[in-house]
């Protein structure tokens, strides 16, 4: 059941930025100048960084299914779990941070 809080939580702010556009949510965007964010492309950014919070809320999601499937593997689902999102996290950083794909062409 604790897996709902977070998956909640990713799925709203998913929501927020990619469909609502709430960039204020976007650590490091939120604080750039004027000038700064000029030059990311608003669509592509809420887009990816929508689909980003998403894919983690989907994860959580898996838990909380595979902790009601499995409820022998609790423990073992929780460290699994955390292993993936350690590993989406990661990679969607380096997806994001990598060949500007948010920049303006």
């Amino acid at each position: 059941m604790i897996y709902l809080i977070p998956a909640g939580l990713l799925f709203l702010m998913g929501w927020l930025i990619r469909y609502k556009r709430k960039t204020w949510l976007i650590s490091g965007y939120n604080t750039a100048s004027k000038k700064e964010k000029e030059k990311y492309d608003l669509d592509k950014l809420t887009r990816l960084m929508g689909n980003f919070l998403f894919m983690l809320g989907a994860v959580f999601l898996l838990m909380f299914s595979a902790s009601i499937v499995l409820k022998d593997y609790e423990n073992e689902i929780a460290w699994v779990g955390f292993g993936v999102e350690t590993v989406v996290i990661l990679m969607g950083l380096i997806y994001l941070n990598t060949g500007n794909r948010v920049m303006k062409t």
